[in-house]
Parts: C-alpha cells; structure tokens; sequence
C-alpha cells in the first residue's frame, strides 16, 4: 500500500516513559505498533521501575513539553490523540493548552487517578483539574471501576449504578464512556464494561476474567488500540470494540516477562 506523504495513520500519546516497558508511554508504542499506526510522543515524565514495583520519577519542564508540543505539530498529521497518567494540575492544564492550540484528532482520556485496587495516584487538587478540564474535551474516556465512583462521586454496587454512572460522565462533557467494570472477585468468570455513546446508543462488553499477575499496561493499551483504530479512521464503536477484544487476548496469553507483576502480550492478538 502506498500513501502520500503524511498521509500513513499517525497516533499520539502524551504520557509518562515507564522503564520495564510494561505500562505508560511503552505499552501505548507496543499498541500502537502491533495495530500497524505510526506511534508519536509527548513525554511528560520518566519512571524507574521494574515488575516488583516504582522506585523514581522525575517529571518534564513545562517549556521542554510545549516544545514537544509544537515540533510535532510542525511536522505531522496526527489522526487521534490519547492521554495516560498526568501528574499535577499544571501538567493536566498545559496538555489540555496545547491540545486545544492544534489539531491533534479526536482524545482518548484514560483518566489515570486510581489503581485497580482503589489507591488514589493523583492529589485531590489535580483530580480536580481533571474533572474539570480534560474530562470535557474527551471524544472517548476509559476508566476503570474506582475512577468511575470518584469522577462522579457515587458508590456503584451493581450494573445499574455503573450504567448511572457512564450518564454522568457523559453529562460532564465526555462524548464517550467505557465505564470499565469491577474485576477484583477471584471467583469471578468474566469482566463487564458498559459502552455509552455519543448517539445515546449503550451496550455491554464482557470479556473472560484471567487470573493472572502479568496485566500491567491494560487500561494503556485499551485507550492506545482506540486510539489506533480511529487513527485509522474507524468508527468509535467499532474501534471501542476492537480494543476490548484486542486486550482481551493480550491478558490471556500470557508472556514470560519479569518476576512479578508482568507486562500483558501485545503480540498475542496479531500471532
């Protein structure tokens, strides 16, 4: 296949490096990749770490990201954007500054604020920023069960609540919610995500729980694969649908990587 020039599927992520390789900025370009896109970057910070765990980071000047910013805007087409973990209210304001000062195509927020276990990962001050600036200018937001209750500040104790839930996400601004489901019940079978819509369409993905420690960069990679197939100018719900599948197969062929919480197989879903 021949394409013009800039015309081959470029897709950004603005996101922290993680030094395993097994989340943030890495599991994005893993995604990316493995989805045949052209992976681009806006770093914001850097991580040490390995699979027992975050020993440092250090985070970007704001003048070192704006230029970032502005190169890449100069020289690429960039058909769809997604956010992972941001660190402070300025970082969250200078990201949504410069998204909204170029075309960058429609932003996936994957709203890094909890872990899967409930642990809150930002200050109380920049989850605010969040809420109130990137939550709107969301084309597609992903988060997991714990960000869902505190986006919205609700107790979801069934499929109602979260269904309740992707509503008021969708009335803060968001155009598109994957309200990911509850998946810390070992006894559990499967895992259930409620997809609401522009359109007002709604439906739910389930998926097979896996019982497995090697499940780092999920939410990364479900925000990256959306990201890819709109870049590829997919459809929202056909790349919502891609993504969910995509990461399915990358938990459940499991990779020999690391000695405790392990990365997911990128390559699974394309073998």
């Amino acid at each position: 296949m021949i394409f013009m020039v800039n015309e081959y599927p470029q897709v950004m992520t603005i996101a922290g490096s993680d030094s395993d390789g097994s989340a943030g900025m890495q599991a994005d370009l893993h995604t990316f990749f493995t989805r045949k896109v052209y992976g681009i970057s806006v770093m914001t910070a850097c991580v040490a770490g390995n699979s027992y765990g975050i020993h440092a980071s250090v985070s970007l000047p704001q003048d070192f990201i704006n230029q970032e910013f502005a190169d890449i805007a100069e020289d690429f087409k960039v058909k769809a954007t997604k956010t992972g973990m941001l660190a402070d209210s300025a970082l969250i304001k200078n990201v949504v500054e410069n998204y909204q000062k170029y075309d960058f195509g429609p932003l996936i927020v994957d709203p890094v604020i909890m872990t899967k276990h409930g642990n809150m990962l930002l200050e109380e001050s920049a989850f605010e920023t969040l809420r109130r600036l990137l939550v709107p200018i969301a084309t597609v937001i992903t988060p997991n069960f714990y960000e869902s209750e505190k986006l919205t500040g609700m107790k979801i104790k069934n499929d109602d609540d979260l269904e309740v839930a992707a509503h008021k996400l969708q009335d803060m601004g968001a155009k598109n919610v994957v309200a990911k489901g509850y998946h810390q019940d070992e006894t559990q079978k499967k895992v259930c995500d409620f997809v609401l819509l522009e359109s007002g369409k709604s439906f739910w993905l389930s998926a097979p729980y896996h019982h497995t420690t090697h499940i780092n960069g999920t939410g990364d990679s479900l925000s990256a694969c959306i990201a890819a197939e709109i870049g590829k100018e997919k459809g929202i719900e056909e790349a919502i649908r891609t993504a969910k599948d995509y990461v399915n197969m990358a938990i459940g062929s499991e990779i020999s990587v690391g000695h405790k919480f392990g990365p997911i197989n990128h390559w699974a879903p394309n073998n």
